[in-house]
């Protein structure tokens, strides 16, 4: 019987992942080690190994195929003597259809109280606000069209809606003289004189049945969900850029933990002219050529942050719900900005590297990230995070929180700013930091007390020797 060959788990959170290429073909004699194809996650394209030795038999999923859940079958590996079985690539590609379908299925929608009719709101006379629903007045909503325009949609301001249901007016039936042919106030009190445009005697449509409205449920239990963005605009007003892998797992990611971390921010201002002169000679003595480099800024923030971290441990720290995990080194993640999303590789042992190496290390990372050609050990786990946004202008910043890490740092630019020194004014040039903390993990005095560790090595980075 031949041997199923599995879509791999490539990192410990993937679920699922693309198809990227095949680099065998069917018939293929393939040994242990041999790359059969490259699997692209949410974060990187990885080459896809082979374990056993034999023959590729049938290919189940063809090169391109988004959303292979891990441990899908994709392949056939032929011993001596074996032949393919009977599944084929339209079975296969079945049931990942399938296994997508009852995914989605799992996932109940939430059943949102059904308001009253639009034909029912108010009397055709209604003259006082009051008399709208309490659910139209919090978040107006359009009435669905009749029949004959089903396929158009309604473009209202949301004052003329509400005056609309309480007229008892079908908005598909007039003619907006707002901008881009939208409806305004004027048009339903114009309607509402001359009684034209009622209603149909039938209840609009419910919520879960108008026209591009969200097919998934709310991410918190007993909250609808957000309106679908389409309601609001013309389909010729926008391009639809589809979501990939990265951007799904960002939004994934970055929702939950905004929703489940208790962030709590720190703010201080550092002068960084002792360091700016530094970084200066630095690298004017840099070598040439192999062994040489180039000081940024974002590097001694990455070597400060290291040292902070073993001054204050109780913030190079992780969440978990038993404990909370002390971590011995500080593994420093960047983020990295990228044409399609956002990685943060991460520098590990910051605290024992010294800056040329840090530098280095960064920009080979920041290289392989924009190549998708990172392993997941390099942009998983880590035990603290730098957002720098400077190189942008950005004075300041909160960055969100990426688990595990209990904390980021989000550093602004480095400006000249007139500071009171002595008493006297004069001229400094000035970096603001914000930490964001996960309350559960870090009191405010400790993160004050790292931010003041921090600003003691940024200030003066001759004390990183200490």
């Amino acid at each position: 019987m031949a041997t199923q060959i599995l879509m791999p788990a490539l990192s410990p959170t993937m679920e699922e992942g693309k198809l990227a290429k095949w680099l065998v073909k069917e018939g293929d004699e393939v040994r242990s080690g041999d790359i059969l194809a490259e699997i692209e996650t949410d974060k990187a394209t990885m080459e896809f190994e082979a374990v056993d030795e034999g023959k590729i038999g049938k290919i189940l999923v063809p090169e391109g195929t988004e959303g292979v859940k891990v441990n899908q079958p994709i392949a056939e590996l032929l011993g001596e003597g074996e032949k393919p079985d009977a599944a084929d690539i339209p079975t296969a590609m079945a049931s990942i259809k399938d296994a997508i379908a009852a995914e989605t299925k799992a996932a109940p929608v939430p059943k949102l109280k059904p308001e009253a009719p639009a034909a029912q709101a108010a009397p055709a006379n209604a003259q006082e606000p009051t008399t709208a629903p309490t659910s139209a007045r919090a978040a107006p909503r359009p009435i669905a069209p009749s029949t004959e325009h089903s396929d158009d949609r309604v473009f209202a301001s949301p004052l003329a809606k509400r005056l609309a249901a309480q007229a008892g007016l079908d908005l598909a039936a007039l003619q907006g003289t707002g901008p881009r042919g939208r409806i305004v106030k004027a048009d339903v009190e114009a309607a509402a004189k001359s009684g034209a445009a009622k209603a149909s005697a039938k209840p609009a449509a419910q919520p879960s049945a108008a026209p591009g409205a969200p097919a998934t449920a709310s991410a918190i239990p007993g909250i609808a969900p957000l309106p679908d963005a389409k309601l609001f605009y013309k389909p010729d007003d926008y391009v639809e850029v589809p979501h990939d892998s990265m951007r799904k797992a960002i939004a994934r990611r970055l929702t939950s933990a905004k929703m489940l971390i208790p962030h709590f921010y720190l703010t201080i201002d550092c002068r960084i002219d002792e360091l700016m002169a530094m970084r200066a000679r630095l690298n004017e003595r840099a070598p040439k050529g192999e062994g040489g480099f180039k000081l940024s800024v974002n590097d001694f923030v990455v070597k400060s942050c290291a040292l902070a971290l073993l001054r204050v441990p109780e913030v190079n720290a992780s969440w978990t719900e038993n404990a909370i995990l002390r971590h011995k080194h500080a593994d420093i993640g960047v983020a990295v900005a990228l044409d399609f999303g956002l990685i943060t590789p991460i520098v590990f042992g910051a605290e024992g590297k010294g800056l040329a190496i840090i530098s280095n290390e960064v920009k080979s990372l920041a290289e392989r990230a924009r190549a998708k050609k990172l392993k997941p050990q390099e942009f998983e786990g880590g035990s603290f995070a730098i957002s720098n946004l400077g190189m942008f202008g950005i004075k300041d910043f909160t960055a969100v929180i990426n688990p595990p890490h209990a904390a980021i740092l989000a550093v602004g630019a480095g400006e000249a700013r007139a500071i009171v020194r002595d008493g006297k004014i004069e001229a400094a040039t000035m970096m603001t930091v914000t930490l964001s903390c996960d309350h559960r993990v870090i009191d405010g005095a400790t993160g004050a007390r790292f931010l003041q560790a921090f600003k003691t090595f940024i200030e003066d980075p001759a004390a990183m020797l200490l």
